[in-house]
């Protein structure tokens, strides 16, 4: 498997994700500039990779922290314009915390301007190839992928990684479509003629009959048992959680809970866990997935961020 060469992928760690740089003569376009907290990375990285090109356009495949949260460090570091998906305007143009779920997962975000729209179903240019912009609702329902059909490409966001997909946020907040719409998505993607895929989160990979399989799989188990979709999405919830904030201290996790509506919803509603029941949980299940330790008081993150 490989990539065209003026394709470049910059692989992040759990809180930001993938930056694809796209190498356009003296200039590129980048995808998705990662969380807030490590946009001064971001623009770093950026760098290294493009030497003395610059970035003149940055588009951005969803609406979530980990994916603009470098939007604004990016347009100051380079005078780039930015692109995002035209079912986000008017989230981006008001900075609606609460649509950009910033406030109900407490995580942060740097508001930018942006310069205009990519729509479903429209053809652009990027790093001298075709892209078209493909609607994947699910993870966030106005996501979009881009697939280069002339190289067999897809820059899938987090509507498909190579073992799974990203958290279904619409069905934990009481879409009642996030599922069905993560199901089209996957059968969308089934339909394609894609060879490599560049995802949101994690390295580049082939054999997408086999990645396609895994996601159907785990979104099956998400329609047969709907509590463990919420288990999955309390744990990687609080996850990026700690591993924003460094490390939360063990007594008044539960009240740190209750102050987030994500985790009352979760463990509230779907659970139905108290919020000393779910911050019991979360601890003892992560401890043994080996993603925390504790520390004296505190508990923190084994993982990069």
């Amino acid at each position: 498997m490989s990539l065209p060469a003026q394709i470049r992928v910059i692989e992040r760690g759990w809180l930001s994700s993938n930056n694809i740089a796209c190498i356009e003569g003296d200039g590129a376009t980048v995808v998705d500039s990662g969380y807030v907290g490590n946009a001064a990375q971001t623009v770093e990285l950026v760098k290294s990779v493009l030497v003395a090109r610059r970035v003149t356009r940055l588009i951005n495949t969803h609406s979530h922290s980990d994916h603009i949260g470098g939007n604004a460090a990016m347009q100051r570091a380079f005078g780039c314009r930015i692109l995002i998906p035209a079912g986000i305007e008017a989230q981006v143009a008001n900075w609606d915390e609460e649509a950009l779920l910033l406030g109900p997962a407490a995580q942060r975000g740097d508001r930018f301007r942006h310069d205009g729209v990519i729509a479903a179903g429209e053809e652009f240019e990027m790093g001298g190839l075709r892209w078209r912009a493909l609607p994947a609702p699910g993870h966030d329902m106005e996501a979009l992928v881009f697939h280069c059909a002339e190289e067999r490409l897809l820059i899938s966001g987090d509507a498909l990684w190579q073992d799974g997909f990203g958290i279904v946020f619409g069905a934990l907040i009481g879409d009642a479509g996030g599922l069905a719409a993560t199901r089209g998505t996957l059968e969308m993607l089934a339909r394609l003629d894609v060879e490599t895929v560049i995802p949101g989160h994690g390295t580049p990979f082939g054999d997408v009959p086999a990645a396609l399989a895994r996601a159907f799989g785990r979104l099956e188990a998400f329609e047969r048992e709907p509590q463990r979709m919420a288990r999955n999405a309390a744990k990687g919830c609080f996850t990026f959680l700690l591993l924003d904030v460094g490390r939360l201290p063990r007594q008044g996790l539960a009240e740190r809970l209750d102050g987030i509506p994500l985790f009352r919803r979760i463990g509230g509603e779907l659970l139905n866990m108290t919020m000393p029941e779910l911050a019991d949980w979360l601890v003892a299940e992560l401890l043994r997935a080996g993603a925390i330790a504790i520390e004296g008081h505190d508990i923190v993150p084994t993982m990069a961020a």
